[in-house]
Order: structure tokens, then C-alpha cells, then sequence
């Protein structure tokens, strides 16, 4: 993979964004970070639907509005484009925006399956342009707070990892999510890629990566359980689980070590509890109003030429490369257009 280019707009004292697709994930998670974020300025927004993007402009003070991609990936006085839409859109605009020329920052997950993240990264390598993914935990406190304590020995040397995970029942806005030519799978394709970048954010890569995928609610066609099991570039060993079927919310992450052990939720912002023989410790590090501020924020500075990024193409990619090694047997197999062919899957119910 190419290095990263940071540094694109050096010299330069503030970034012009646009978003297209200003839907429910930027109304707070991330759309005004692009107005607060030091060196940065919202200066357009793209619709489909005319009206919902004039109303966005006008409730978040955006200058310029429109329906039409294209018109503002081209925009002169549009410097990155956010690329906010379901993963089904995120090659398909990633590839237009660096035709044209510009950095992109794309929704999490980077795409529906890893050939998609490949085209991304190879066009805006060969266009000498930065990518960014929207995987905004890698800059959030509460998980800057656990790392620290990892690399400082706190919990002494790590042995094992495990994570337990379910959602909440999908409602009719966010149906899409269980649409495999929308969203590339299920329900583990959206929350399932935090927990795993977190991971490798934590640890770095993982490793001989294993999993099952089943459907064992018959909701839809795709999967609602999945199990992965991985070792770490350290060799530790770890196991995750979703449960998208089960009566009752989890959301646990436990890191044990030979000198304690530190366990806290992903989505939650409850207190991270850290235990040691000495006892037992909660760290509050609430998450700011705009979770993704933090993560536009080195995004703003990467480009300026001021900071990095630490969520880049290329580590987006990893991600998406292990959530295909476990689901590959459901979907019999993830390289080609798996979702125009549903009747072939093995794991299918429906």
C-alpha cells in the first residue's frame, strides 16, 4: 500500500468542506465538527432530496446547498468532500472526488467489501490525493485514556481480549443496514467494523483471523450472529461475538493482563473500570457533544500539514479485510458482487 501524503493543502490556514449526504449521522455525530474544528468551514452540502438539504443548510448555517454530487465534489470552493451516504455510495463518490482532484473523507465502513476499499485506495494513490475513514473511536478520550494505560503497563502483559456485542431491533429509518447491497451485509457490518478498528487501533493488525456468520432469527436474509476469533501482532489472543438476534443488549470489551484488567463499552459513555490487586478504579472521560470532532479535527490538521491522521485508507482497509475473512462462508464468498446474487448464499435462511 502507498504511504499516506499529509501535508496536501500546506501553507494554507483553513480547509473548505462539503458533505454529501446530509442525513441523521451528521446532524450532531459529525456535521458540526466541520464548523468547530479548528481551520476548517462547512461550505456546502449536497441532497438528493432539495428541500431536507436546504433545511440542513439553514438550521446548521451553511452557505451554499444542492441536489446534484457532482456540482459539489467540483465545486472551487470546495476543498475535501465528506462522503456521508450508506456504504453502497462511498466508492462510487470516493472515485469521483479524486478524479476531481480532492482528499475525501468516506462514512465507516470504508465500503461494502474490500475490493471497493482497493479501488479507493489505488485511484487516490495514483492521484497522489489523501483518504481518510470516518472510524472516529481512535481519537475519542475515553479510548486514548485506554491506550495510555495499556502502553504504560497497567494492567501488566496482556493475555487475552474478548468482546460481547448485540444492537438494539433496527427500526424503519435504518433498515438499510440490513440490505446487503446497501450496507454489504448485516447489522456487523456497521457496528461490528468499530469494534474491530478499535481493536487495531489498540493493537495493530490483527491476525489469523477465523469466524462464523449465521442467520438464526430469519428477520432478513442476511447474517445476525457472528463469531471471530484473532491473535494480535503481539500474539495475544482474542475472541469477538454479535448478537443481533438476542433479547437483551451487550456491549463489553475486557483486556486482562498478568497485573489486572480493564473492561468498558464501546458505544456506552459509562465509566471505563480498570482493576488492578490494589482494587478498582472507574475513569470517566465522557465523550465530547460531536464524537467525531476530535477524529475531523486531525483530518483538518494531516491536511494543513500540522498533524496525522489515524484513520486512513489503508487502516480502514484492514478492517474491511476481516470482516470478509469471517463472513466469506455465509455469502459463498465476498470478492464479486455477492449481494446481486443472494439465492446462492450458503448461510441464507430466507
Amino acid at each position: 500500500m502507498t504511504a499516506h501524503l499529509s501535508g496536501f493543502y500546506l501553507g494554507r490556514s483553513k480547509i473548505r468542506w462539503g458533505i454529501i449526504g446530509c442525513g441523521d449521522v451528521t446532524e450532531v455525530k459529525s456535521g458540526p465538527g466541520f464548523q468547530k474544528a479548528d481551520g476548517a468551514e462547512l461550505t456546502m452540502v449536497m441532497r438528493r432530496d432539495g428541500a431536507k438539504a436546504a433545511d440542513y443548510a439553514r438550521r446548521h448555517g451553511v452557505a451554499r446547498w444542492t441536489t446534484q454530487a457532482d456540482e459539489l465534489i467540483r465545486d472551487p470552493e470546495v476543498d475535501v468532500v465528506y462522503v456521508a451516504t450508506p456504504p453502497d455510495r462511498h466508492a462510487h463518490y470516493a472515485l469521483a472526488v479524486a478524479a476531481a482532484g480532492k482528499p475525501a473523507y468516506v462514512e465507516k465502513p470504508m465500503a461494502r467489501h474490500t475490493p471497493e476499499c482497493d479501488q479507493m485506495i489505488e485511484a487516490f494513490a495514483r492521484a497522489r490525493l489523501p483518504l481518510f475513514v470516518a472510524y472516529y473511536r481512535r481519537c475519542l478520550p475515553r479510548f486514548l485514556e485506554v491506550r495510555r494505560i495499556l502502553a504504560e503497563d497497567g494492567i501488566g502483559r496482556i493475555t487475552g481480549i474478548r468482546y460481547a456485542g448485540s444492537a438494539d431491533k433496527l427500526s424503519d429509518k435504518t433498515a438499510w443496514r440490513v440490505d446487503s447491497a446497501v450496507a454489504g451485509g448485516g447489522h456487523f457490518l456497521d457496528v461490528g467494523s468499530h469494534v474491530l478498528d478499535l481493536l487495531d487501533f489498540l493493537f495493530g493488525p490483527l491476525r489469523a483471523v477465523t469466524g462464523n456468520a449465521a442467520n438464526l432469527a430469519g428477520a432478513s436474509a442476511v447474517e445476525d450472529s457472528v463469531a471471530v476469533s484473532f491473535v494480535t501482532e503481539a500474539g495475544i489472543p482474542g475472541v469477538a461475538s454479535w448478537n443481533f438476534a438476542a433479547a437483551v443488549p451487550e456491549d463489553r470489551l475486557s483486556i486482562a493482563g498478568t497485573k489486572g484488567q480493564i473492561s468498558f463499552s464501546v458505544f456506552g459513555s459509562e465509566p471505563v473500570v480498570w482493576v488492578t490487586p490494589s482494587g478498582s478504579q472507574q475513569i470517566d472521560r465522557p465523550h465530547p457533544p460531536h464524537v467525531a470532532q476530535p477524529l475531523i479535527q486531525t483530518v483538518v490538521d494531516d491536511l494543513l500539514g500540522r498533524g496525522a491522521c489515524p484513520s486512513t485508507g489503508v487502516s480502514a482497509r484492514r478492517t474491511s479485510l476481516v470482516m470478509d475473512c469471517v463472513l466469506d462462508r455465509y455469502y459463498g464468498g465476498r470478492t464479486d458482487a455477492f449481494w446481486e446474487r443472494p439465492e446462492t448464499w450458503p448461510g441464507r435462511r430466507l
